[in-house]
């Protein structure tokens, strides 16, 4: 589990990674149509003879040869910033891995030889809009899903969702914990799956399986770090692998809690866990 400490440090890195790659790109391509206007312009007061002539003023050229200096050092910049960027995200990548094979090593009938790939930071998203801040409303209590006029959903994806969360207030938990799993699985992307993640880990929680609801805590966390469920999946996941006897990475992940979402009841409550473990 040491894997954990520097995971929690670059969680927010699939929004990060990805606006700042697009970013990135939107100023290579700017410079790119600037340089483009730039060779024009020099090109044709070059054939004009506006430069020698002085009509274009005395040192034209050599302002223009500063000008495409300056041009050349942006470009090599956002490249250089670009390159960090991918190897922070892959080395992100790599830990949260790292992370998800510890956890599988204390679940019960979980084989890390056939884990799924780690999805990698910063996803394929087109979207360059950046990450809106973490919200919190009702912690202590799940938000309800999203309205009629909500994100589009795929038919049936709601009332599967709805069955799930309904035989989790029956207390079936062991049936809740399959449909919720069926669920992210029947719907990939679903703007429901970090709710179906968190409620997932409730009722594995409730069957006293506590390493395997760590992990659904865990993703529904890292999946979506600014999402509404995102302080109480991280609080659950510290109380989790205090649990589990890791008290160190448990004090981690618990003041990650206050430090990301700081005046949340979450917040609060992980202040509470951690004096319960003793943090220092």
């Amino acid at each position: 589990m040491r894997g954990l400490i520097f995971a929690l440090a670059l969680l927010p890195l699939p929004a990060m990674a990805q606006d700042k790659a697009q970013t990135l790109a939107d100023v290579k391509s700017e410079l790119g149509q600037l340089q483009a206007e730039f060779n024009s312009l020099k090109s044709e007061l070059v054939s004009t003879g506006a430069v020698q002539s002085g009509a274009a003023g005395g040192d034209a050229l050599q302002r223009l040869d500063a000008i495409e200096a300056a041009l050349q050092r942006l470009t090599n910049k956002t490249e250089e910033i670009g390159l960090k960027v991918n190897r922070v995200a892959s080395d992100g990548t790599s830990r949260i891995a790292d992370m998800e094979f510890r956890i599988c090593e204390q679940t019960e009938g979980c084989d890390p030889g056939n884990m799924p790939e780690t999805a990698p930071l910063g996803g394929n998203s087109s979207s360059g809009a950046a990450p809106a801040p973490a919200a919190e409303t009702a912690p202590a209590a799940p938000a309800a899903a999203p309205a009629d006029d909500g994100p589009e959903l795929a038919i049936g994806e709601k009332s599967d969702f709805d069955r799930a969360k309904a035989v989790l207030g029956q207390g079936d938990f062991r049936t809740s914990a399959d449909l919720f799993k069926t669920f992210t699985e029947s719907y990939p992307g679903s703007p429901l799956t970090q709710e179906a993640q968190y409620n997932r880990g409730e009722a594995l929680r409730q069957l006293g399986e506590t390493a395997e609801a760590s992990r659904a805590y865990l993703d529904a966390f890292s999946g979506k770090p600014d999402g509404d469920f995102a302080p109480q999946s991280l609080l659950k996941l510290g109380q989790g692998l205090g649990a589990l006897g890791q008290t160190q990475d448990a004090c981690v992940t618990l003041g990650e809690v206050v430090n990301r979402f700081m005046g949340t009841a979450s917040a609060t409550e992980a202040q509470t866990s951690m004096a319960g473990l003793a943090c220092q």
